[in-house]
């Protein structure tokens, strides 16, 4: 192949971390592969090309050395140490040239043929959307929604699926129009709703197609009662009322903001059936820095150890300690937080209020994707089965357009691999070079770990119900690993239609020349590491009125960072493990101030999750908008019934569980094994503060908060009512005062860059 210059290197030191090894490196087409001696025998490190993030050619050493710093997708650091120059060039191009791909038919999973054959060969076919939303019981249960293939040849919307669930009563002309009034046409569609942002622009626009599509959505609940409901889906019951929520992802200020081009938000006059809440979800350039500060952090803490031959001894130190202040100012787990809160916010509209909810952003693809999987995640035992979670990720990413081949940058560029002079500032020039990971024009742009965001939301949840997932941490980390690793088909892709046709001049459409990802997670061989032996179905018994009924509530206070995912202890990301179970512990402190953000409030108390509680129906008040921007004439009605939420929290407990620990190297590849020895694991003496982690809390988005704070105040209402003590329940005005904070305004970014979802 011409783009390897030099196919093998011997006498090559690999260092990471406190290991360091000598070895003959080798470049094939589609890996790094070095081997060395070690344990009883031969020992390899596999690097498929598409992992690689970042190749940094340093200056000589005082040896005459060559070094390359590598960066992986899987927050590993490692560096190949050349005795001569030329080599290190030769490999530096070699590995640029092949990683860096002209298209996605040149990654490796058009050319990966697993031998022996895989055992399970159903991958690309577990999903089947017209059997999987029959299962939610379209066209059993009820009559109010419809299959349509109004976008069987993608030509309605590109970005959507073929098969769409519309409500029964809106005609396929309807849809027609109504999709030129939402942004690429992706019009509310699918079970808990979703859709991109309406087509308001300057002109205020408005679309009747739209309105009554919205309408019959929120109305399709008097054909039949949701099969999550405790309760019958009526007004009347207890003096409750429906409660239809569109959930906006993002801040108030931010869906303005995409007025001017050509978006917005929906003027809640038009829509009369349901009240909106903004989230304040941060955007996709938001996501991507937070997590390259993280990035920073891990790789100054790998770098961080003496050069060998050094005074300073290499027995019984500490190598690589991570900077935990800079883990929080990352604001990371802040982000994680707001996207569990807003889970909770529609879980709870579903399953307590039994009403409906439409969630969106800007595109639809990525917040939107977000937030839509995880409700259903807790909502659906079934989501949280082996097979199930498979499903869910199918349909609410792969099938509905999440554009994995732009956020994960499958494609890499030539500025992830960079040269440092030895007349240079090394240093700050290599972290200055790391800072661009995800920084540059064109299509780079487009890169945020949005996936990988789900996946720890994901773990958030795992962690604090052990018991309720069939599949384990490992399973969520090999995930992770296979959507970067590129030798699969199903994540290279923007959306459900490239992957059905031929793209880039291949002669077949990716289901028909590569590997699906679920048959290789599915096989004999690797299925069995993957499941969850505390697994317990019976606690999602939906007949048993003292459990849950099958439907988890997570507590977004109780995030930690995902220490097995980054190859760390749980301890060095997080601190000490604090004990709150007993009666009167207190939770760790909140973030610093010093985090990046808007600051929120979680002194108050959540509504009971206790079932018996859950099972009461509760109002949502009515409250006033800080929008719109123009003023409204007089009405005997409240101005708006947008809904925008001050959410506030009670405190709750932390708890820390020790997993699994993880492979490094892939179980797919032919001889991938590599010694413990290699894994990030570091043990010794941790200088902590004796108050244990704290939580990240200080900081976060204001207006995705009151819907925990309105739902409160009506529950306590229905509550009272319900126990004979109260006056009937009336609905209520509420006004909401500026805030000076900056959550409330959402963030410069979201400003800038308004159409980003």
């Amino acid at each position: 192949m011409d783009s390897i210059r030099i196919a093998k290197v011997e006498r090559v030191q690999y260092n990471k971390g406190p290991i360091r090894v000598e070895g003959t490196l080798h470049l094939t087409a589609h890996h790094l592969i070095f081997k060395y001696e070690g344990g009883n025998g031969e020992q390899e490190v596999w690097i498929p090309y598409p992992l690689i993030s970042t190749v940094t050619r340093l200056p000589l050493s005082l040896y005459g050395q060559s070094p390359l710093a590598f960066g992986s997708r899987n927050f590993e650091y490692f560096t190949f140490v050349f005795t001569k120059e030329k080599d290190a060039m030769d490999v530096f191009e070699s590995v640029k040239e092949l990683t860096v791909s002209p298209s996605v038919t040149s990654l490796y999973a058009y050319f990966y043929q697993p031998n022996p054959p895989l055992s399970s060969n159903d991958g690309w076919f577990i999903y089947n959307s017209r059997q999987e939303f029959t299962r939610m019981g379209i066209g059993s249960r009820t009559k109010a929604w419809r299959f349509t293939d109004i976008n069987k040849d993608y030509t309605f919307c590109p970005t959507y699926p073929s098969l769409l669930v519309v409500p029964a009563k809106i005609s396929d002309t309807v849809l027609t129009y109504g999709g030129k009034y939402r942004s690429k046409a992706r019009i509310p569609a699918a079970s808990i709703t979703r859709s991109s942002q309406p087509a308001v622009g300057l002109t205020n626009n408005r679309s009747i197609q739209d309105e009554k599509l919205i309408e019959a959505i929120f109305q399709s609940h008097h054909l039949v009662a949701s099969p999550f409901a405790t309760i019958p889906q009526r007004s009347t019951v207890f003096g409750a009322t429906a409660t239809n929520l569109i959930i906006d992802a993002r801040s108030g200020t931010s869906g303005v903001a995409n007025v001017v081009r050509g978006g917005g938000t929906e003027n809640m006059d038009y829509y009369r059936e349901g009240r909106k809440a903004y989230l304040g979800v941060e955007n996709i350039h938001v996501m991507r820095d937070s997590l390259a500060k993280v990035v920073d952090v891990l790789r100054e803490g790998d770098t961080s150890a003496p050069i060998p031959g050094t005074s300073e001894r290499s027995d019984d130190r500490r190598i690589g300690v991570l900077d935990r202040q800079g883990l929080r100012r990352s604001g990371w787990l802040k982000h994680i937080s707001a996207l569990l809160e807003g889970a909770v916010i529609i879980i709870k509209n579903v399953h307590i209020n039994s009403s409906h909810v439409l969630i969106h952003c800007s595109d639809g693809w990525d917040r939107t994707a977000q937030l839509s999987s995880l409700s259903q995640l807790c909502l659906d035992p079934y989501y949280r089965t082996y097979r199930g979670f498979q499903v869910l990720i199918e349909k609410d990413w792969v099938s509905f357009g999440h554009r994995f081949l732009d956020r994960c940058g499958h494609l890499s560029s030539e500025k992830f691999f960079l040269t440092l002079n030895n007349d240079g500032d090394g240093p700050q020039t290599f972290l200055a070079s790391v800072q661009n990971k995800f920084v540059s024009p064109s299509h780079l742009k487009e890169t945020s770990p949005v996936f990988h965001q789900f996946l720890e939301c994901v773990r958030q949840i795992q962690r604090q119900y052990p018991k309720r997932f069939e599949f384990n941490e490992r399973f969520l980390e090999r995930l992770h690993y296979h959507v970067y690793s590129c030798q699969f088909g199903t994540f290279l892709f923007n959306n459900e239609r490239d992957r059905r046709f031929s793209v880039d001049g291949a002669s077949k459409p990716a289901i028909a020349c590569t590997q699906s990802v679920w048959d290789f997670l599915n096989s004999e061989s690797e299925k069995s590491s993957f499941l969850n032996p505390d697994y317990d179905s019976s606690l999602d018994s939906k007949d048993d009125r003292s459990s849950d009924m099958g439907v988890l509530i997570p507590n977004p206070k109780d995030v930690r960072f995902w220490h097995e995912l980054y190859g760390r202890t749980d301890e060095e990301m997080n601190g000490r493990s604090v004990d709150v179970q007993t009666a009167g512990a207190e939770a760790p402190d909140s973030v610093d101030e010093d985090t990046d953000g808007p600051a929120i409030n979680l002194s108050s108390t959540l509504p009971s999750t206790d079932t018996q509680e859950l099972s009461r129906p509760f109002l949502l008040q009515r409250q006033a908008s800080f929008l719109p921007p123009a003023p409204r004439s007089p009405s005997p009605r409240p101005p708006s019934n947008t809904y925008i939420p001050p959410l506030t929290s009670s405190s709750t407990s932390v708890t820390s569980q020790a997993l699994e620990s993880r492979s490094t190297t892939p179980p797919t590849f032919p001889s991938p094994s590599s010694p413990s020895a290699i894994r990030r694991q570091q043990t010794g003496a941790f200088g902590l503060p004796t108050g244990g982690m704290k939580s990240m809390w200080a900081q976060f988005s204001s207006n995705a908060s009151a819907a925990f704070s309105a739902v409160q105040e009506a529950y306590d209402g229905a509550a009272k009512e319900l126990l004979g003590g109260g006056e009937p329940l009336r609905e209520r005005g509420r006004t909401r005062t500026e805030d000076s904070e900056r959550g409330t305004t959402g963030s410069d970014d979201d400003q800038r860059q308004p159409t980003s979802s």
